[in-house]
């Protein structure tokens, strides 16, 4: 362990959440090839830096100010970690602001994706909605609500292109019951393409748990993970200059990873500048070369719901379960500028 771990009660308000002093090191990276190293130095640690969390979701690095947004989504709570003040609360609630929560298994918004400077877009699984969340009034506009007249099951991940094409999951985990709820009003659960103009098209009705989700360097492929345990693969998606779907394939398969004892579906997802796939998996986050073989997974010892770069490009965060983290790489996250790591 380097360093002393100390802990203490954040300044959140939230009882039980406390960031750490000294950040604690934990899990190992587990090597597949030997690729791997240029990706990932064989010396990289994994440090945790706030715990306390019911389930830590949705990263996202805002580089105007330096800070991590993510969610927890049971607790409807969207919090903010600094390297000078730890976790504190940024927003609550975060998703669903009705009084009656009934039939909700978990109110709060879920994944983050960066927009133009000063706003985020958020997929607001407790509310039903894609939104737009302005980082200095906290206030948020509605984008999208439905399907051909039907209320989106519970929006869960995002991603946008360079013009302003945003890409979502809608699977129904945040209604309780889930396939079963009475709540739900679409009979799919699916993958979305929304316009700037609010034109939603549904590109597929076939992945049984839709969750995490990104785009290529080029933009020209999508990536969906399927949370199903009976099927958890992830998905690649061919598209045009217009961002229609031109063909799907499966691009991963974890099911060689599940097994007693082993935490993790596939749930969130980043890519880096170079094209790497990191996907939270079963046993950690795994990382693919762009043709989908596996390189290494990232071990925290809990199931980690999803990651995001952040500081200078070269540090991936990592939500797991009731705690945050985070490792260095040496590849660089998409929209970061290129340039030597700082540290």
């Amino acid at each position: 362990m380097r360093g002393v771990l100390v802990a203490f009660a954040a300044l959140t308000g939230a009882a039980g959440v406390s960031t750490m002093v000294h950040a604690q090191q934990v899990g190992i990276v587990t090597r597949y090839s030997a690729e791997l190293d240029a990706v990932v130095a064989p010396d990289a640690q994994i440090e945790k830096l706030a715990e306390g969390f019911t389930w830590s979701e949705g990263p996202m690095w805002v580089r105007q100010g330096g800070y991590l947004l993510f969610t927890d989504v049971p607790e409807n709570v969207m919090y903010r970690w600094s390297p000078d003040k730890g976790a504190e609360i940024f927003l609550r609630p975060s998703g669903f602001t009705g009084p009656d929560t009934r039939g909700l298994r978990e109110p709060g918004a879920n994944g983050l994706f960066p927009d133009a400077p000063g706003t985020i877009l958020v997929a607001n699984a407790g509310n039903r909605t894609v939104d737009r969340l302005d980082l200095r009034t906290k206030e948020k506009a509605t984008l999208a609500t439905s399907y051909n007249g039907k209320r989106f099951n519970s929006p869960n991940d995002l991603t946008r292109t360079r013009n302003g094409t945003i890409y979502f999951t809608d699977p129904p985990y945040s209604l309780e019951g889930i396939n079963d709820s009475p709540l739900k009003e679409l009979e799919l659960n699916g993958v979305y393409r929304l316009e700037p103009d609010g034109e939603v098209t549904l590109l597929d009705d076939q992945v049984s748990f839709p969750n995490g989700i990104g785009l290529s360097p080029d933009e020209r492929t999508l990536y969906v993970a399927s949370s199903d345990p009976a099927r958890p693969i992830w998905m690649a998606y061919s598209l045009n200059e217009r961002g229609e779907v031109t063909g799907r394939r499966v691009f991963a398969d974890a099911s060689d990873l599940m097994g007693e004892g082993v935490h993790g579906l596939p749930d969130g997802l980043k890519v880096s500048a170079e094209g790497y796939v990191f996907a939270t998996a079963p046993g950690g986050v795994v990382i693919f070369a762009p043709d989908g073989s596996r390189l290494g997974r990232i071990e925290t010892g809990t199931a980690v719901a999803n990651c995001a770069f952040g500081d200078d490009g070269y540090t991936l965060y990592l939500t797991s379960g009731s705690f945050l983290a985070r490792i260095r790489t040496r590849v660089r996250g998409l929209d970061f500028p290129a340039q030597s790591p700082t540290r």
